[in-house]
């Protein structure tokens, strides 16, 4: 096919061989890659529409056939199988002029597999045809994050990842605050176990109403069986759940199963608003941002979504209530209801209780619309921050990558550094750095600050750092590696001595084109090399906010992590100084006593009966404890 751009006449040519059967069509621009893909019954047909009158297309499918190279197409059976890979083709190729899902690939689910003798609730992104459970999918990691932690306040099912014997000692201490059933102690056979996570599955269906039945019938034959302790637990988790209930809010008089979608666009985007209802009681919400729908009709919009999702999500409620009609409805049904394995419709209300249902999901999309218009709007504000940076510290570019540093200790003891990340003016937890202190003793922050910057920049030399005008993409956060992210701005917490500590680094270093600063905590005065007076930006200034930010940040990571080593440093004290006793030891003993309390009250025969322990080591560890 020929590499330059579609002319009447090449088409025409094309088109020739092209057949009049069912099938998928994908255009490429003179590149090669591929900008649509498209379905039709009719290839043919469908194909000629693209220069029989430019007038009747969308502006974006006529810039679409402007860049347009070449096409091929791949025959199918049905119009079902020309849906499933469609489908499939925009998720492989991503092309620029489809309506697809903002980062489809990444959403997550809850798995659990009931092939497990003792399953575990997971989090998962992809969803293979393995037998297991899936739920979801959700929009971020975050919401799913939420929903397992109510699973686990609810349902003590084992958040444990270790081989399940019966035999353990002791329990860990989920099972003591009645967060777990306490499997691998024996306290629950596997059929009990497997009623806790039949429990959790009929919650994510939304099939509250048999999870209470079944736990005040365990109540009552608790409480029969003068077991009040049981029944006390029961009674709890039945007052948990029946509070669940009364926030969900009810929907329809039925007990009716569906997922009701929305959408409303924005700019070159459209978000999408999808309630899911189960035995008729909202039990979740999500939404979505569909790319590339600038000119789009709202139906096509919904009908990439409707493809997209549920190709995705593995399950497909009987009833879907929609906006508004979608394209080739009946192929999506069939598809959907191949997937089902069962009826489904697809509705459009157009009075009474599911209207206003529909209703209530679009103006959802609406109100979101107008959260993404804000969100848009402040990113692009955001830049005023680092636009202030910038000028007042005469940076050559924007600072939207900045590292900051900052030391703690006590009188010198587990000492150690922090290396926090700000991207665009927000925290970058993923990019952040902990290091202990390792080669200064005693109170000297300057030299320990030293140490730290030493090693962070070795590192970026060690990845062929060389001093150049770094480009545009040089922050880029598609960057695997944070080490060898060049920082717009490196900022030491403290005042003129920590900056000079800093700059000795990076004369050493022989690095010259990274800016630094440092920002004392007392006056918010700035202190910049080779400028003798601080800097001071108002107190209401974005910038000063953002350093500020950047400053504190900081220093919290860096105290989290010194109070860890203090901690493990004052465990080691008493027990791992003792010769003869390694990690082995003494994990035994602190999962024989508990504690170290419960070590130092232990009698000298009973700690020597430890596997691996003996009468001399126990008396070692009990004059040293």
């Amino acid at each position: 096919m020929s590499p330059t751009k579609l002319t009447k006449t090449n088409f025409a040519n094309q088109l020739k061989a092209a057949p009049m059967k069912t099938g998928v069509y994908i255009m490429r621009d003179h590149d090669g890659t591929v900008v649509y893909v498209g379905k039709a019954n009719s290839l043919k047909t469908r194909l000629k529409t693209y220069f029989s009158n430019p007038l009747k297309l969308t502006p974006k499918i006529r810039k679409m056939v402007s860049v347009a190279s070449n096409f091929e197409y791949i025959i199918t059976e049905t119009e079902t199988e020309a849906l499933i890979l469609e489908n499939t083709l925009i998720k492989r190729h991503q092309p620029s002029y489809n309506a697809r899902l903002k980062d489809d690939k990444s959403y997550p689910y809850i798995k659990i597999d009931l092939s497990e003798e003792f399953p575990l609730v997971y989090i998962t992104r992809e969803i293979p045809k393995d037998g297991c459970r899936y739920f979801g999918p959700f929009a971020s990691a975050g919401s799913v994050r939420k929903t397992l932690s109510l699973l686990k306040k609810l349902f003590p099912y084992r958040s444990c990842t270790k081989s399940i014997t019966g035999t353990d000692s002791r329990p860990c201490l989920d099972f003591h605050i009645n967060r777990c059933v306490g499997p691998c102690i024996g306290a629950v056979d596997q059929k009990e176990y497997s009623d806790v996570i039949n429990q959790v599955i009929l919650f994510l269906e939304g099939k509250t109403e048999l999870i209470t039945r079944s736990i005040l019938e365990r109540m009552q034959d608790a409480s029969n069986s003068l077991d009040f302790e049981k029944a006390a637990i029961l009674r709890d988790q039945f007052k948990a759940i029946e509070k669940i209930q009364e926030r969900q809010k009810v929907l329809s008089t039925g007990s009716e199963n569906m997922d009701v979608i929305a959408t409303a666009p924005h700019n070159e985007e459209s978000l999408v608003e999808i309630f899911f209802i189960r035995n008729g009681k909202l039990v979740g919400r999500d939404n979505f941002v569909m790319t590339s729908t600038k000119d789009m009709q709202q139906n096509s919009v919904i009908t990439s979504f409707v493809q997209q999702f549920y190709s995705k999500n593995p399950y497909v409620p009987p009833t879907i209530l929609l906006q508004c009609d979608i394209n080739e409805k009946n192929t999506i049904k069939e598809w959907l209801e191949n997937k089902r394995k069962g009826t489904v419709t697809l509705h459009v209300p157009q009075k009474g209780k599911k209207k206003k249902l529909v209703d209530m999901v679009t103006e959802n999309a609406v109100q979101g619309i107008k959260q993404l218009k804000v969100l848009n709007s402040d990113r692009k504000n955001s830049g005023s921050d680092m636009s202030e940076i910038q000028e007042a510290l005469s940076l050559p570019s924007l600072p939207r990558r900045i590292e900051c540093f900052d030391i703690s200790n006590i009188q010198g003891s587990s000492a150690v550094g922090s290396m926090v990340v700000f991207k665009n003016g927000k925290p970058s937890p993923t990019d952040y750095r902990k290091f202990k202190i390792k080669q200064v003793t005693g109170i000297d922050d300057y030299s320990m600050m030293k140490e730290v910057l030493t090693r962070r920049f070795k590192r970026l030399q060690n990845s062929n750092y060389t001093e150049s005008p770094r480009s545009k993409n040089s922050n880029s956060s598609t960057m695997q590696n944070s080490w060898k992210e060049i920082p717009d701005l490196v900022i030491i917490d403290g005042g003129k001595g920590h900056l000079s500590a800093a700059l000795q680094v990076f004369l050493e270093l022989g690095i010259e084109h990274i800016p630094l600063a440092s920002l004392a905590k007392e006056n918010e005065e700035i202190f910049v090399p080779q400028v003798s007076e601080p800097i001071l930006l108002p107190r209401n200034s974005q910038g000063l906010f953002l350093m500020q930010n950047a400053r504190d940040e900081a220093h919290r990571f860096a105290i989290t992590f010194h109070r860890e080593r203090r901690s493990k440093n004052s465990m080691r004290s008493r027990i791992d100084d003792v010769s003869g006793i390694g990690p082995k030891r003494k994990r035994l003993l602190l999962r024989k006593f508990g504690s170290l309390n419960g070590i130092k009250t232990a009698p000298v025969e009973e700690i020597a009966a430890i596997p691996t322990m003996n009468i001399k080591l126990a008396n070692s560890l009990k004059t040293n404890l």
